[in-house]
């Protein structure tokens, strides 16, 4: 507890035990806490040098200073080195602020384009933006769940980016509310302040901050490959846009989907349009961030809703009734 003040741990408990018993010798106050001889001599060094400590008159007899006095003095020396550090950081706050007024939009401007390589290249750079994010922070998260590990080392830079007063806005597929993890992580996302929504399928990972920087895949097909970081201002904000359509079109998390007018959930209708675009069930599967299994059976209930004998009459009989409108 006055680690800050200098005082380790076990200088602490020999410090504490000192002022409650003060006839304690070395051996005794050794043998109290469950210390080494030379452990406990040399925290009663450290507490004479930072002065919490006096020799007394009878030789090999120790005297606590009082907590008013000894401690009291520590902490005004922290709040001295405090202040000087803080006015220090403001100095070279300012002279940064006033070296980005000179130089930051002109040579020494960050690159519009660049690109990192591979998983852990793209988890440090979106450490780096978590940290330093003022305003906001949008996320697309498609295909299956996230590993629960991966979920659970974002939560300190989560909670601190939301302290700081940072929106977070993550846009999740709608396969992800069967994800027990994933339900648990945006329980506690939601408590701290975070928002989710789901939709039926996005179109790749993407993450946007401060609608200044965004980080898309460098394949949309394999996100392991790494990520382009876009400081574009029509690229980010063209992204911004895209962000706030699937946002406006999500369901909150919180919120159930129910089927439209022609008794179609959202997959449904999504799974509908894509059979009908030509996609294969392997691309579906993948798309909407469900198994094959579940593809292959969801078909088959729409074919026969539709009373159609092959794929292709039932994307035509579904364009007829209004499904893909």
């Amino acid at each position: 507890m006055l680690g800050v003040l200098g005082l380790e741990p076990e200088v602490e408990a020999i410090y504490r035990l000192l002022l409650e018993q003060p006839e304690l010798g070395v051996r005794q106050v050794a043998a109290h806490l469950g210390f080494s001889d030379e452990m406990v001599r040399s925290a009663l060094d450290d507490l004479a040098d930072l002065r919490l400590l006096q020799q007394g008159e009878v030789d090999g007899q120790f005297m606590t200073v009082s907590p008013e006095v000894g401690l009291s003095v520590l902490l005004n020396r922290i709040e001295l080195e405090f202040g000087s550090k803080q006015r220090q950081l403001e100095a070279a706050r300012s002279s940064v602020e006033a070296l980005i007024t000179q130089y930051g939009q002109q040579q020494h401007a960050p690159e519009i384009v660049q690109q990192h390589f591979g998983l852990d290249a793209v988890r440090l750079r979106l450490e780096q933006l978590a940290e330093t994010a003022r305003s906001e922070c949008l996320s697309f998260f498609p295909g299956g769940a996230q590993r629960p590990d991966v979920m659970e080392s974002s939560k300190p830079l989560d909670q601190m980016a939301l302290e700081r007063g940072v929106s977070l806005r993550t846009l999740y597929q709608d396969s992800f509310r069967n994800d027990p993890p994933t339900r648990e992580y945006v329980h506690w996302l939601s408590t701290l302040g975070g928002e989710t929504r789901t939709v039926p399928s996005l179109p790749m990972l993407m993450v946007i901050v401060d609608r200044e920087v965004a980080l898309v895949p460098l394949d949309p097909a394999d996100g392991r490959q790494g990520a382009l970081e876009l400081r574009s201002r029509g690229a980010v904000e063209a992204l911004h846009v895209l962000f706030t359509r699937f946002w406006d079109a999500g369901i909150p998390w919180y919120e159930q989907d129910g089927p439209d007018s022609n008794g179609l959930s959202r997959r449904e209708r999504e799974l509908m349009y894509l059979l009908a675009s030509g996609h294969t069930d392997e691309f579906i599967s993948k798309k909407l961030g469900v198994s094959l299994r579940t593809v292959r059976r969801t078909v088959s209930n729409l074919m026969a809703r539709l009373e159609a004998r092959s794929r292709f009459e039932a994307g035509v009989r579904a364009a007829r009734a209004g499904w893909l409108s």
